[in-house]
């Protein structure tokens, strides 16, 4: 498996389940949520869907392209988890700006060996040998793919 990959599963293995909800309501199945034929035929139906949808979407942000892309993170408070891991870890971390104290705190092996498989795997373009430079690019970057895939992240990281 990738390490990106890794860093993925990690994360949703965090992720608390409300997170990861399919897009239907809590309590609601699907063909209640779509408007079977209970009261179908009145002037209010146009109307009721929308509510639930609205309502099962708000925290993604923009509901149409949540619904047609899931995204492996949807919805997933990134910086909650990490800050949990870090308190748990017990160690002084700041994975607010460190690679290596990111990947420690999610438990992945930080050496410079597998920083470099990370920078290959996120297509780092840079000198593998300046391992300071590298690993300010891969932190940026590793921020901007949580970002993509879904993760929520303070606006100073994404």
């Amino acid at each position: 498996m990738s390490i990106f990959k890794d860093i993925l599963n990690k994360l949703l293995g965090r992720a608390k389940p409300a997170a990861t909800t399919s897009g239907t309501p809590a309590g609601t199945s699907a063909g209640t949520a779509a408007g079977t034929p209970t009261s179908a035929g009145a002037a209010p139906a146009p109307s009721s869907p929308s509510p639930a949808s609205a309502g099962a979407t708000a925290p993604a942000g923009s509901a149409g392209q949540a619904a047609a892309k899931p995204t492996p993170l949807s919805g997933v408070d990134v910086e909650s988890i990490m800050d949990n891991l870090v308190r748990e870890s017990g160690q002084t971390l700041n994975w607010r700006t460190s690679i290596v104290d990111t990947m420690k705190a999610l438990g992945i092996d930080s050496s410079l060996e597998h920083r470099k498989e990370l920078a290959r795997e996120l297509h780092y373009s840079g000198d593998m040998n300046d391992s300071a430079g590298m690993n300010i690019w891969l932190h940026k970057r590793l921020m901007q793919e949580l970002a993509a895939n879904g993760g929520k992240l303070p606006a100073d990281l994404s």
